[in-house]
C-alpha cells in the first residue's frame, strides 16, 4: 500500500530538538517506516489513552529504548503528531 506522509509543526520541533544521535535514530526508523509503518522491526502498537482522547486510531513506532513517534493514519495519508519519551502518551 502506498501512503503519504504528513508531519506536525509539534513533529518537526521536537525532531530539531533532539541530540545528533536521536536525530540519526529517527532517520534510521524514518526509512523503515516510509517503506512500512507497520514493520515488525518498528513494534508499532496502539495507544489507547491518545485513541480514546483524539477520538481516531492512535500509534506509536519504537525509535529507541524511550523515543518514540506517534501518528495516525487519514484514508492514505500517515500524518505524524509527536516524537518523545513515553510521557507524550499522556
Amino acid at each position: 500500500m502506498n501512503f503519504r506522509f504528513q508531519c506536525t509543526e509539534t513533529f518537526w520541533k521536537k525532531f530539531y530538538a533532539l541530540s545528533p544521535g536521536q536525530k540519526a535514530a529517527v532517520r534510521t526508523t524514518w526509512a523503515i517506516f516510509k517503506k512500512n509503518p507497520f514493520d515488525p522491526r518498528l513494534g508499532t502498537h496502539r495507544i489507547n489513552s491518545l485513541s480514546a482522547r483524539y477520538g481516531k486510531t492512535i500509534r506509536s513506532v519504537v525509535v529507541e529504548s524511550d523515543l518514540r513517534v506517534v501518528f495516525y493514519l487519514e484514508d492514505r495519508t500517515v500524518w505524524t503528531v509527536d516524537l518523545g519519551t513515553h510521557a507524550i502518551y499522556r
